[in-house]
């Protein structure tokens, strides 16, 4: 497995931890429910196959296929976590 590919992963492990997270949340605080279950259902589905179809793709030896779609979930992770990071660091004022 290349470093590459083993980033990757590991950037979509990371945001599917937060997904998990909020899941968990919204569920203890009544925010997950029957009316927009289906669309938690939907987005866990996405990420599980995100992370699974990347790793059965790597494993199969189709690199490029692998490399695609983990970049579906890795890019806006990362470009969400340099906003954040941009956000601390500058502390812009919001007025």
């Amino acid at each position: 497995m290349t470093v590459f590919i083993r980033t990757l992963i590991g950037i979509d492990a990371l945001a599917a931890l937060v997904v998990i997270y909020f899941f968990f949340v919204g569920l203890a605080d009544g925010s997950v429910s029957s009316f927009n279950g289906g669309l938690w259902f939907a987005l866990l589905a996405a990420v599980a196959v995100i992370l699974g179809g990347g790793w059965a793709l790597q494993a199969s030896g189709r690199r490029g296929l692998a490399t695609a779609l983990l970049l579906v979930l890795a890019v806006p992770a990362v470009v969400y976590a340099l906003f954040i990071a941009l956000i601390l660091i500058t502390q812009p004022r919001w007025n």
